[in-house]
């Protein structure tokens, strides 16, 4: 199999695994609305997440099965869920205080949660990427990471052009502190349940 032919797979693969994402970037863009610093946050979030799940796939595909236990994956849920709560309680604690200063800016983005929120919600791409890897040796593996590694750019960037469509921000400006929480605890859940984490 050529290099060209691994390239245009690994596109097709990176679309099918990643397109949820948008909705998620759009919300940490919407929750650093007009703050400097919240793209590069972003993209280095993604970089630090994507590399991690790129990491762990390549690592079980070569044989450290030890390292990653497919039943420890489902587990990851827990990182948005928390993650969720916590912004949840944030916003409550906060609604009373949300005055006209706090709508003058957006709240800061760490680039430690969106990688945190991007590993959790890639442990199904691990197990899409494990046997992909397994199956092309090493100079695939290099060539289909090299290509997702390219492709997180165009997903921030596409995120970044979504969120910031007039109706659309003005949308998630709106319910930004509801969706953002409610995004992240479903999430969360969803993950634990579909992977039979604690036996749901």
């Amino acid at each position: 199999m050529t290099i060209t032919t691994w390239a245009l797979q690994a596109v097709g693969l990176f679309v099918a695994t990643n397109i949820d994402d948008i909705i998620v970037l759009s919300l940490f863009y919407a929750r650093g609305a007009d703050r400097r610093g919240t793209t590069a946050a972003i993209l280095a979030g993604q970089y630090l997440g994507f590399g991690a799940i790129l990491g762990a796939a390549v690592l079980v595909a070569l044989g450290a099965r030890s390292f990653l236990p497919e039943e420890a994956i489902p587990y990851f849920g827990l990182i948005p869920l928390v993650l969720g709560l916590l912004a949840a309680w944030r916003a409550w604690r906060d609604d009373d205080d949300d005055d006209d200063e706090g709508k003058v800016a957006g709240k800061s983005v760490s680039a430690l949660t969106v990688a945190a929120v991007t590993f959790a919600n890639g442990g199904d791409n691990i197990g899409v990427y494990v046997p992909v890897f397994a199956t092309v040796g090493p100079a695939g593996i290099v060539a289909y990471c090299l290509v997702f590694l390219a492709l997180v750019v165009v997903l921030v960037v596409t995120a970044r052009f979504v969120a910031t469509r007039k109706p659309i921000a003005e949308f998630l400006e709106r319910w930004e502190h509801v969706l953002f929480p409610v995004v992240l605890i479903g999430l969360g859940v969803v993950i634990l349940v579909e992977g039979g984490a604690f036996g749901l």
